[in-house]
């Protein structure tokens, strides 16, 4: 076992450089804070290379300060240097019978549920404000990285009232959002994103509030929806009804020539197909609408669903990165049971929110996104639904990270 030292500026630029560079494996044997930052010692076990003998002991470490060291800090540095001494015998036994391999993962799995359970329990007999925070906001459905973030991004020495709204005002401030700019000043703007989110609906709500505020003149509607049925018509009937000019395209490169025959609209919403995140055509789709709208100077912007998982969400936007979008409406708030999750998928991109909707009517269910009433609408939703969440799930969440938490 090899042991090496990481100085950073902070305890989360510690860990995070810990994580880069070796993992989440790696075994934090102590940390301390410096005159100029902190330290913290990791030990490296080489048994990981094999890939029958990928068995190693989950990651703890004490809390700052040698003399509060708790004492799972003690188990989890005997655990390493146990597992380096018989490491040699058990990536042996093994390779020889694939049943042993099966037994170590058993055996590791359990102590990493018994590590965590020892580090959680610690943080709540020692930071009962922490772990209660932690608690709200993973019942708000926050993904368990950001919540660890915006607790590391408070002062010592708050209550926990106060330290409630700062949380809730920090995770405000990591949501961007466009405002009502698309609307203002107009724009060519081109929807993706996964089949059933309400692209369509969303377009015809900013069409409708474009004809309110503008006029019918200056805004044209473009369908390339070449895979659901009656979707053109359907973007057709919304022109009819509108005033609006609507064309119909099988192509992205027939935009350029559109456009040009379009002259000076102002606004100019495209409807495009909608996919799932595992289509095998997703990324030469992309690939066509991208240097499309790059031609004719227009934008993507991915409309997703509030009511989906975060794991959706997350998997979603890792693959409709691919479009190049330059920001998200959001859909169908009315349906979501819970925003934690969608919120830490927006928060974690970096992604601007443009509108939110919620509800069929046309053009009333849309409104732009404001940062504040997205938090304050996830706080009522865990609020209104009971939402709880139990020691055995934090745990699970916050057993690795329980002792970098104050």
């Amino acid at each position: 076992m090899n042991i090496k030292t990481y100085h950073a500026k902070d305890m989360r630029s510690a860990l995070r450089m810990v994580r880069e560079e070796q993992g989440p494996d790696a075994v934090i044997l102590s940390t301390s804070h410096m005159g100029d930052g902190v330290e913290v010692t990791v030990a490296l076990e080489d048994i990981l290379s094999a890939p029958a003998s990928r068995q190693n002991m989950p990651a703890m470490a004490a809390p700052p300060g040698a003399a509060a060291a708790p004492p799972s800090s003690e188990f989890a540095t005997l655990l390493a240097s146990a597992a380096a001494a018989v490491a040699p015998v058990a990536t042996a036994a093994a390779a020889s019978d694939p049943r042993v391999g099966d037994e170590l993962r058993s055996m590791r799995h359990l102590l990493e549920w018994q590590l965590s359970q020892l580090a959680w329990n610690d943080l709540t007999r020692r930071a009962p404000s922490v772990a209660e925070l932690l608690k709200e906001l993973t019942a708000m459905g926050l993904a368990a990285t950001l919540a660890a973030e915006l607790l590391g991004e408070l002062p010592d020495g708050l209550t926990l009232q106060d330290a409630q709204r700062r949380a809730l005002a920090h995770l405000s401030r990591k949501l961007a959002v466009t405002g009502d700019e698309l609307l203002d000043n107009g724009g060519r703007v081109a929807f993706v994103g996964p089949t059933g989110v309400g692209k369509t609906t969303g377009i015809a709500k900013l069409a409708a509030r474009w004809v309110m505020r503008h006029g019918a003149r200056d805004i044209a509607l473009v369908s390339l929806d070449d895979q659901r049925f009656g979707a053109h018509e359907q973007l057709r009937v919304l022109g009819r009804l509108l005033g609006v000019e609507c064309y119909t395209l099988e192509d992205p490169s027939a935009l350029p020539q559109l456009m040009a025959r379009l002259g000076n609209a102002r606004l100019v919403l495209i409807d495009t197909a909608g996919l799932s995140p595992r289509d095998p055509e997703l990324q030469a789709r992309a690939a066509a609408l991208s240097a499309a709208l790059t031609q004719i100077g227009a934008r993507a912007w991915m409309t997703l669903s509030a009511g989906a998982q975060c794991a959706v969400l997350e998997e979603a936007m890792q693959k409709f990165v691919a479009f190049q979008p330059a920001a998200v409406m959001l859909t169908k708030l009315d349906e979501a049971a819970s925003l934690g999750g969608a919120l830490s998928a927006l928060a974690t991109a970096g992604l601007p929110i443009s509108y939110v909707a919620e509800g069929p009517r046309i053009p009333e269910d849309l409104a732009p996104a404001r940062a504040h009433q997205l938090v304050a609408r996830a706080v009522y939703l865990a609020q209104s639904t009971d939402a709880t969440a139990g020691d055995e799930l934090l745990a699970r969440k916050f057993g690795k990270v329980a002792h970098a938490l104050r």
